[in-house]
């Protein structure tokens, strides 16, 4: 099809639902008249009822215009039809024809389609409602080329799906196969057709079970014109690694340095380079450092070079740069003559400044990309790396070691993230700001972490990400092996994109990243600490086999909240086994709840929590196990404590017995978990209100090396988290 002069243009209805029904897309039985009389004979062709509309390529929205009769049920209607949209033509219109199409009948109007995204390329869009689409804003979006699975998972991440994926109203659940088959074509067609800028499919209507597209618009592009206005290229030429060992040894210099340069040491407490030094060696690197200053002074009692020149080569791998950026240049080619092959560049006035600091960014990372350095940076935080005690930073803190790795394009995110770790006592492995991300971003680290074997799961913070597919990429190879949390910035910032069609409109840049990621396999987190506990979560639980949960407690309360909770969140409260039930019978009065949630009602002996905990993760029933309730005894030992009356009265006993249970349920829980390979997570308000004296119950969970949730609900949205990526897992690869 040849393309106008123009930037861009409309195909007409007819046109466009012929190209679209070459792609598999079920379209309305329709033909074209010229006249009133060719409309009957069309309509008599079709079938009574019918509709009519008025059709051309400069007609975009017809019914704004009032150019669509519909339910026209013989030949004097269609008639007077034809007659009155012929009268409302305008000059403007052009060429113009009647269309006259089946009446198609249904109570469920959907909007399909795709746009190009400047970030991510096309995607194919999908929405309940039709016309009202907009207003309901259920919506989503998945990245073309799509699979049969992936447009299965977009119906089924409408909020309202269950409308189209149930009976309503008398209608049968729709053929999902054919709508799925119907976002496949529309994947491909985004795919093949450079040339389409967009389609509108609008409405889709659910005829019994079968989807059928009613009206449809599509915009034609010149390829030539797209690209010249399109984004620019990545600034760094360095080529990606192909395979999971090369990434890992890419990596290795920045991760795992033997030595560290830090240029640019100062004797003032509040500089960088002060505090960098400061933080390597107060948190015990286990690498060799090599101060440099200009001066040669001595800081912290370390004696500083002048020059990198007088560094041994082959002693470093890593250089920290805090030296102006007037200076880094230089400082990279004397770096890389001694053997380093990895900087951090925390050095300011770069990107962020200006035309003038963009060009020595650019100047920057080519000369990086020339001598085979890796870049983080510039205007970054730091890196860390706990296997190291590499804390290369120029900020507190430095976290526990563990198995979550970071990456943040903030670097106070990145502290806010170490900081939950110090608190809950669950590690990280790596974490890195990744400031301008001038040579190396997101994507880079993520595909990293998807190689370290360190590295259970990933945590990240983004506002924008560049080359969208290549995040999209990396993302998906990531999220089959191992979980990648993400919390997304700039949200409330991000404006509705101008745009010439329906679904163009729909397309704000939440909603496409918030598809994307589901599609990608993404754990996409609300809040810092949804995102830290998630992560946290992944790292420290086995997956879920399902989403069948017991919620066990020794008070009533907090379970009806937590059950209330998982109905919320998806989880199913699984009826609790008559056998689980019988059991339980045998260890404690008959006032115990008998019920899921489980009650003990305080009838519980020392070893009751303990079997429990047990008999509940070994039963093929149950997938997990929210424990709450944990604490409230060495709550009352701290009172017991605090008091004037001890150590006397025999407080000290009973505050040392309800202290050593409360530590011992914690181990349980744990121990429990890992002999049966399903998560339980404990959750209790003490994390946080009993931390002045410091509670047994929570700090027990601390020394397991897992997450002790200040709330029930806290720990139901991370279950529900884990079981979404177990389900989806399977389908990626």
């Amino acid at each position: 099809m040849s393309l106008p002069a123009s930037d861009a243009k409309t195909l007409s209805e007819h046109a466009s639902k012929r190209l679209l029904a070459g792609y598999g897309v079920p379209c309305a039985r329709e033909a074209l008249a010229r006249d009133a009389a060719g409309a009957v004979a069309a309509a008599e062709g079709l079938g009574f009822p019918v509709v009519v509309k008025l059709c051309g390529e400069a007609i975009a929205h017809k019914t704004e215009r009032d150019l669509v009769r519909l339910g026209l049920a013989d030949a004097a209607a269609v008639r007077r039809a034809a007659e009155e949209l012929l009268a409302r033509r305008r000059a403007e219109d052009g060429d113009v024809a009647l269309l006259v199409a089946e009446m198609v009948r249904g109570r469920r109007e959907l909007i399909a389609g795709f746009v190009r995204d400047p970030q991510f390329g096309p995607c194919v869009v999908l929405g309940l409602g039709g016309i009202l689409t907009e207003a309901l804003g259920d919506v989503v979006f998945g990245a073309a080329p799509l699979s049969r699975a992936e447009a299965r998972r977009m119906i089924r991440g409408l909020r309202t799906s269950h409308l189209l994926t149930k009976p309503f109203r008398g209608e049968p659940a729709v053929d999902e196969d054919a709508l799925a088959d119907l976002l496949v074509g529309l994947g491909r067609l985004g795919a093949e057709r450079p040339d389409v800028k967009s389609v509108d499919v609008n409405p889709v209507i659910v005829a019994g079970a079968r989807p059928v597209a009613v009206d449809a618009l599509v915009v034609l592009e010149d390829p030539a014109a797209k690209s010249a206005s399109s984004a620019p290229p990545r600034v760094s030429a360095r080529a990606v690694p192909a395979d999971a060992a090369a990434v890992v040894e890419r990596f290795r210099p920045l991760f795992h340095p033997r030595g560290i340069v830090v240029a640019g040491v100062s004797s003032h407490p509040g500089k960088f380079g002060f505090v960098t030094l400061h933080n390597l060696l107060r948190f015990g690197y286990r690498g060799e450092i090599f101060p440099v200053n200009r001066d040669g002074a001595e800081v912290l009692g370390r004696k500083c070079l002048r020059d990198v020149s007088e560094i041994p080569p082959g002693r470093a791998d890593l250089v920290f740069v805090c030296t102006p950026n007037a200076a880094n240049v230089a400082l990279l080619r004397a770096c890389a003559k001694i053997g380093v092959r990895a900087a951090f560049v925390a050095s300011a006035g770069y990107g962020e400044a200006g035309p003038e600091g963009r060009a020595l960014e650019h100047e920057l990372v080519a000369l990086a990309d020339e001598l085979g350095i890796v870049l983080a940076g510039p205007n970054g935080q730091g890196v860390v790396s706990t296997a190291d005690a590499m804390c290369a930073q120029i900020v507190a803190p430095f976290p526990p070691p563990g198995r979550i790795s970071v990456a943040s394009q903030s670097g106070n995110l990145v502290s806010s993230f170490l900081n939950y770790s110090v608190l809950t006592g669950v590690g990280v492995s790596k974490a890195v700001s990744c400031g301008n991300s001038a040579q190396t971003g997101i994507s880079d680290f993520v595909e990293y972490f998807a190689a370290d074997p360190d590295t259970a799961v990933g945590l990240a913070y983004l506002e924008g990400v560049g080359d969208g597919r290549r995040f999209l990429e990396a993302a998906r190879a990531m999220c089959a092996r191992k979980p990648l949390v993400v919390l997304k910035g700039g949200v409330a910032a991000e404006g509705q994109r101008a745009a010439a069609s329906h679904t163009g409109s729909l397309a704000t840049d939440d909603r496409v990243f918030d598809g994307l990621a589901r599609q990608a396999g993404l754990v996409r987190a609300p809040s810092v600490e949804h995102a830290f506990e998630w992560a946290a979560t992944f790292a420290t639980q086995p997956l879920p086999r399902g989403n069948r949960v017991v919620v066990f407690t020794s008070v009533g309360g907090w379970g009806v909240l937590a059950a209330d909770a998982c109905a919320a969140a998806g989880l199913a409260l699984v009826p609790l086994p008559e056998d689980v039930k019988r059991t339980i019978d045998g260890m404690v009065p008959a006032r115990w709840s008998k019920s899921n949630p489980i009650d003990l009602a305080g009838g519980e002996t020392r070893d009751t929590i303990p079997q429990v905990m047990d008999l509940l993760c070994a039963h093929p029933e149950v997938d997990a196990v929210l424990f709450l309730g944990i604490g409230i005894q060495s709550n009352q030992a701290n009172a017991f404590r605090t008091g004037p009356f001890f150590p006397g009265h025999g407080l000290d006993r009973i505050a040392e017995f309800h202290e050593r249970q409360d530590r011992r349920y914690a181990h349980a829980a744990r121990e429990a978990s890992e002999r049966h390979g399903k998560p339980v997570l404990v959750a209790t308000e003490l994390a946080y209100t009993d931390r002045f004296y410091g509670n047994a119950g929570p700090e027990g969970v601390r020394e397991s090396g897992r997450v002790c949730y200040p709330s029930a609900h806290r720990a139901v949205e991370a279950l529900a988290a884990m079981v979404r990526y177990a389900e989806l897992r399977t389908t990626l690869g």
